[in-house]
């Protein structure tokens, strides 16, 4: 039964196993450190140097944008000045025209107040006129119905009629003193 001792063992390789495999081992081991190892350490840094030039590019733009942001920002409160200088000037320059068409109408109303009172006094004179006309026409006709002569002489009729109404202006001017 020593021989059964001595026959294959499945779990313990033949020793000339264990020598080849290392030695493949040994070689696979070299070829990858030789040709793969530094293939992968220059894609690694080939990719981590397109990570960082991403990140940069990244913060870039975004330091632009954030430029870009604070330039509109202060162009639209300038705007927003401008735009209330524009409304307070437009206010101010509203105001002043209401205020010059208001004195032009007032001066238009002035004007057409002194015409129309210009004009009254101008009808008021011409009917005092002809009213004293008609007034020295009927006093000399009524008096000369009176009298029985005729007062047709203009130059008495005149002085008649003149001193007939100065009378009455002068009564009517005392009358209105006494008031």
């Amino acid at each position: 039964m020593i021989l059964a001792a001595e026959e294959y063992n499945p779990v313990m390789p033949h020793v000339a196993e264990i020598i080849i495999g290392l030695i493949a081992f040994l070689l696979l081991l070299w070829v990858l450190r030789k040709f793969v190892v530094p293939r992968f350490e220059k894609l690694y840094e080939e990719r981590t140097a397109k990570i960082e030039g991403g990140i940069e590019k990244a913060e870039k733009a975004q330091a632009e944008a954030e430029q870009a942001l604070e330039q509109y920002k202060a162009q639209l409160a300038e705007a927003r000045t401008e735009a209330a200088k524009i409304r307070d000037d437009a206010r101010l320059e509203a105001e002043t025209i209401k205020a010059e068409l208001r004195a032009e109408a007032e001066q238009e109303a002035s004007r057409i107040v002194a015409q129309g009172e210009a004009q009254l006094q101008q009808q008021r004179a011409q009917l005092v006129a002809e009213l004293r006309a008609d007034l020295g026409r009927n006093s000399v006709a009524l008096a000369s119905r009176i009298v029985g002569e005729s007062l047709e002489d203009e130059a008495r009729r005149r002085g008649t009629v003149d001193r007939f109404l100065a009378e009455l202006d002068a009564g009517a001017d005392g009358a209105g003193a006494r008031n």
